[in-house]
C-alpha cells in the first residue's frame, strides 16, 4: 500500500487528494492524509450570504480560458452550478485625476488590438499615443538574454506612461505586485514569445487574430459559481473518505527516513511513502530545513504579499448613481489608497439584489503590512473615503465585509522561472515529495488546481 501525506489543505491540497481518492476508488491500494491547520477546508475560497448578498472574502471567479476549474466543477457535479461574468457589463476604468477614464476597447493588457480606440481614448497622452503606433512599424529592439522585470518590458515598447497608466494598476489588482519587481518571463510569457517571433507586440495580436478566427462570439472573461467559490471547496472535501482529513492539526516536521517519510502533528506521527507540501512556500520551507537547507533556503526566498479585501452593500440611489462596468483601478500617482474595486452586481449580477450596489475592494500589495495593523474601523474609514473621491458615495453602507489575508499573494519576481527549475532539481532528489500552489506555476484558482492535480500524479509515479 502507498500512504501519502498531504499538508494544506485549500484548493490544491484538496484537489491533489481529490486525484488520489479518485485512483483509490478504481481499485488503487492507496492511502493519503489530509492535514490543514485550520478548522475549514478551502483555504482562501471562503463565501457567506450577508443579506442576500453573496460575499467572496477571497477569489470571486476564475478565468474562464483556463479549463481546469470547469473542467473539475463539471466533474464533481457542479456543472449546473457554472455561471459566467457579465460580459455585457464588461468594461474596466483607470482612475486619472480623480476621473474614471474607460481603457481603450481591444487594448489587451498593453498591446491594441485595434488601433483607434486607443488613439483616441482620454487615458494616455499624444506622446505615449505616438509610441503605440510607432511600436507597429519600428518595434524597439530586445537586447535582454534572460528575463527582465515587466516594467522594463513595458518601458522598452510603450513607455512609461503606459507602465504607469495600466499596467502597473492590472498587475497590483491580480498579484498584489510591484511591475519593477515582477518577472515577465513568469507572469507574461505569451507577450515574451510574441517579441521574439514579430518584434511588435501589436503586430504580433493581429497575427493571432488572423490566426484563429472564429464566427463564435468570445467567451466570457469569467466564471464562478452561484453559490460562491467555497462551493468547489466544499465539494472536493465531501467526496474525501472522513477518516483520511485531520482538519484542526498543524504539521510540525517532516523527516526523510530512507525512502519514506514521517510526517509529525502534535503528539502524533505517521509515516509515509510520500509527501505533498500544498502549503505556501515558506511554510514548505520550515519543513523542509531537515530534508535539505538548499532547497529550504530557495523556497523561503519566494516574497509573499499580503491583502485586504473589503466588501461594501448600498442602497438603490448609490446602485443607479454607478457607472456600468466591472469596476476600476488605481494608478500609483492617484492620491488614493485602495488598489482596486469591482462592481460586484454588474459582473456577477445573481451576487446581489436588484436594488443593491455590492461593491468590493483592494487593499495591501507592496504597502500591505501597515493596513495588516489597523482595526476594521480605520479600514472602513480609508474605503469609504476613497470611494466618495471617485464616485461621489456619501451614504452609509448597508453593511460592511473584511476580509484579511497574511502572505496570501506569492510574488513571481525576476528570476522566478530560474529558481523554479533549480527548486524542481533539488526536490527531484528527495524521493517522494511533491509542492504544488500558488508559489510555482500560476496564481488562479485553476493553475492551483491543476498544480494539485500534477502534484498527486508525480507521486504516484515515483
Amino acid at each position: 500500500m502507498t500512504r501519502v501525506a498531504i499538508i494544506g489543505g485549500g484548493i490544491s491540497g484538496l484537489s491533489a487528494a481529490y486525484a488520489l481518492q479518485k485512483q483509490r476508488a478504481a481499485g488503487a491500494d492507496i492511502d493519503y492524509l489530509l492535514y490543514e491547520t485550520s478548522s475549514r477546508l478551502g483555504g482562501v475560497l471562503h463565501s457567506e450570504l450577508v443579506h442576500k448578498c453573496l460575499i467572496e472574502a477571497g477569489p470571486d471567479s476564475f478565468l474562464t480560458e483556463k479549463s481546469w476549474a470547469a473542467d473539475l466543477c463539471r466533474e464533481i457535479g457542479l456543472e449546473d452550478q457554472l455561471i459566467t461574468s457579465n460580459d455585457a457589463q464588461r468594461k474596466t476604468y483607470v482612475v486619472k485625476n480623480g476621473r474614471l477614464v474607460p481603457i481603450p476597447n481591444g487594448l489587451m493588457f498593453m498591446a491594441p488590438t485595434r488601433v483607434m480606440p486607443t488613439l483616441f481614448s482620454q487615458l494616455f497622452s499624444w506622446n505615449t499615443k505616438a509610441k503605440i503606433a510607432r511600436e507597429w512599424f519600428d518595434a524597439p529592439e530586445s537586447m535582454v538574454t534572460g528575463d527582465e522585470s515587466v516594467a522594463a518590458f513595458v518601458e522598452r515598447h510603450y513607455g512609461q506612461e503606459m507602465l504607469d497608466q495600466l499596467v502597473a494598476p492590472l498587475l497590483a489588482g491580480v498579484y498584489g505586485g510591484d511591475a519593477r519587481q515582477m518577472s515577465m518571463r513568469a507572469v507574461l510569457p505569451r507577450f515574451v514569445e510574441m517579441e521574439k517571433k514579430y518584434g511588435s507586440l501589436s503586430r504580433g495580436m493581429l497575427q493571432r487574430r488572423k490566426a484563429s478566427p472564429s464566427r463564435n462570439p468570445p467567451r466570457p472573461l469569467f466564471t464562478a459559481l452561484k453559490g460562491g467559490m467555497q462551493q468547489l471547496a466544499d465539494a472536493l472535501a465531501n467526496s474525501l473518505q472522513p477518516e483520511f482529513v485531520r482538519p484542526d492539526t498543524s504539521v510540525q516536521a517532516l523527516q526523510p527516513q530512507g525512502s519514506k517519510w514521517l510526517v509529525s502533528a502534535g503528539y502524533d506521527s505517521d509515516q509515509v511513502d510520500a509527501v505533498i507540501i500544498a502549503a505556501p512556500a515558506y511554510v514548505a520551507a520550515k519543513l523542509l530545513h531537515i530534508a535539505d537547507l538548499t532547497l529550504a533556503a530557495e523556497l523561503a526566498a519566494i516574497p509573499y504579499n499580503s491583502s485586504i479585501i473589503v466588501a461594501l452593500a448600498f442602497d438603490n440611489k448609490v446602485r443607479e448613481s454607478l457607472a456600468p462596468g466591472f469596476g476600476f483601478l488605481v494608478p500609483k500617482n492617484e492620491p488614493l489608497e485602495i488598489l482596486a474595486a469591482t462592481f460586484v452586481h454588474n459582473k456577477f449580477p445573481f451576487r446581489a439584489p436588484e436594488d443593491i450596489a455590492l461593491i468590493r475592494c483592494f487593499l495591501g500589495g507592496t504597502n500591505a503590512d501597515r493596513y495588516m495593523q489597523m482595526d476594521d474601523l480605520r479600514i472602513t474609514e480609508i474605503v469609504r473615503r476613497d470611494l466618495q473621491r471617485v464616485l461621489g458615495i456619501t451614504a452609509d453602507p448597508l453593511f460592511t465585509s473584511i476580509s484579511r489575508w497574511i502572505r496570501s499573494m506569492a510574488q513571481y519576481t525576476v528570476g522566478h522561472l530560474d529558481r523554479m527549475a533549480r527548486i524542481d532539481e533539488l526536490r527531484r532528489k528527495l524521493p517522494g515529495l511533491a509542492l504544488a500552489g500558488n508559489a510555482y506555476t500560476g496564481i488562479g484558482i485553476p493553475d492551483c488546481i491543476r498544480s494539485g492535480m500534477n502534484a498527486a500524479a508525480d507521486v504516484l509515479r515515483m
